[in-house]
């Protein structure tokens, strides 16, 4: 079986974020693999482990500062990494990651079959949880998203997930996109030998030209962005029996009730 995941360089949400050219800041001092691609990677390897041989691929698209991101997946067990890096991706919207993305794997095709794209769930820097049903798209293959029990039998991918008291069983036959959820499993912790291996891997770099693109692929532009407003003054009421009082004026003033 071979699998590629997708990995995101975000930055540390125990970090000062912020923005420079209307687009997020990322240092290596200051960022971290995106903590639900952990997962992803996980069901990769276990999926490529149950079926006793196959390779796991991370792919990421990020300039050479996301590189932390494909040394983390190393750690973790990952053999090959890829790094899609270019000036015409720069600053790409979800759209454009998601072309990108596609593009790389067709390129993996080219030298044997890609059986599954597994994805976390969501990115911890923008949180639109529309990539994998983004880079279904354009692959043209079945979305098997959220999930949080996972097998392949057959050449069919099978998937639990749960929405609120509801619980769904579905399947697909391969190749397939499949996204897992923080549930889905426990990412394992690397060894000091993986640790260190991690550090001499080669991280491929493949340019847009190389993937098949030669032009801007993002459909959307930031035109500003700025920091988030301070916070006012904490303001402290002492109850001595008039604090439901106060209270109630505080929610009528600031209209929520």
């Amino acid at each position: 079986m071979r699998i590629v995941v997708t990995v995101k360089y975000v930055p540390d949400i125990s970090t000062d974020r912020g923005f420079e050219d209307c687009r997020v800041r990322r240092t290596p001092e200051e960022g971290t693999l995106n903590e639900l691609d952990e997962n992803a990677v996980e069901a990769a390897l276990q999926l490529v482990e149950a079926a006793g041989e196959g390779e796991v691929v991370a792919v990421t698209v990020a300039p050479p500062e996301g590189d932390p991101a494909l040394r983390k997946a190393f750690q973790l067990g990952v053999e090959r990494g890829i790094r899609v890096s270019d000036d015409v991706l720069a600053g790409a919207d979800y759209f454009g990651t998601a072309t990108a993305l596609a593009a790389a794997v067709r390129k993996l095709e080219s030298e044997g079959p890609v059986d599954l794209v597994v994805t976390g769930m969501a990115a911890l820097d923008g949180l639109g949880s529309v990539v994998p049903t983004l880079l279904a798209a354009e692959l043209g293959r079945p979305a098997l998203t959220l999930a949080k029990k996972v097998s392949v039998s057959d050449g069919v991918l099978s998937v639990t997930r749960e929405h609120d008291d509801v619980t769904e069983e579905l399947t697909a036959p391969l190749p397939a996109v499949l996204s897992v959820t923080d549930t889905a499993n426990q990412p394992r912790l690397p060894n000091f030998k993986r640790i260190m291996a991690a550090r001499a891997k080669q991280v491929e770099t493949w340019t847009a030209s190389d993937i098949g693109l030669d032009a801007p692929v993002a459909r959307t532009r930031t035109l500003s962005a700025g920091r988030r407003p301070e916070r006012p003054e904490v303001e402290l009421v002492t109850d001595k029996g008039e604090g439901g009082k106060a209270l109630a004026a505080y929610l009528i003033k600031n209209d929520l009730v």
